[in-house]
């Protein structure tokens, strides 16, 4: 996932981003098509307000709103006295990890970028505020690529295409249902994480 924003380069092959090589790209234009979530969140110091509006300063605080909302951090954003100005202390000490990873994503999501990249940003979150963001995403934003890793199944199962890695090779590609007809170590992973009837 970081060779796509090009964080690393490619020492073999290809990389694309609306069939323009990546390394064909002014590099801040290609960093404006992309809002990478890394699975280790980090805040900056300052407020809950300026580490959301890090990507765009001037986005409306309605949109703002929303995207935290959608990150599933409203909730316990309004429950702070100074809400969206509460102090963030460097490196988001001062708040939980779950809280740092709902504010990293709705940080990401304020950027609206045609592009968003969740780097096994989702492990932190508990299954049901998982399930509650995916489904907030899809809702929207439908009209943009999103690019999930993930160590759980439920995360990315209803996926329009799953890659599924062993040992850094590829060996099994398509969607949930496909991918437990068609490759065994999907099927390995899917039923020792899941139930029988969610398979």
């Amino acid at each position: 996932m970081k060779l796509i924003p090009r964080f690393y380069d490619v020492t073999d092959g290809e990389i694309l981003v609306n069939g323009v090589n990546v390394k064909d790209y002014d590099y801040s234009d290609l960093q404006k098509q992309i809002a990478y979530v890394p699975q280790k969140a980090s805040l900056l110091s300052g407020t809950i307000e300026s580490n959301l509006k890090y990507g765009d300063q001037n986005v409306s605080n309605e949109f703002m709103e929303k995207c935290a909302e959608i990150a599933q951090a409203k909730e316990f954003i309004d429950s702070k006295e100074e809400k969206y100005n509460s102090p963030i202390a460097q490196g988001g000490t001062n708040v939980s990890g779950g809280q740092k990873q709902r504010i990293s994503i709705a940080r990401a999501l304020v950027k609206n970028a045609p592009i968003y990249i969740f780097d096994d940003s989702f492990s932190a979150l508990d299954f049901e505020t998982d399930s509650k963001l995916r489904k907030a995403l899809n809702e929207y934003f439908k009209e943009n690529t999103i690019l999930i890793v993930a160590q759980r199944v439920s995360t990315i199962m209803n996926a329009d295409q799953i890659i599924v890695l062993d040992e850094g090779k590829i060996v099994g590609k398509g969607t949930h249902q496909e991918l437990l007809k068609n490759c065994p170590t999907y099927y390995e992973i899917a039923s020792s994480q899941l139930e029988k009837g969610e398979l």
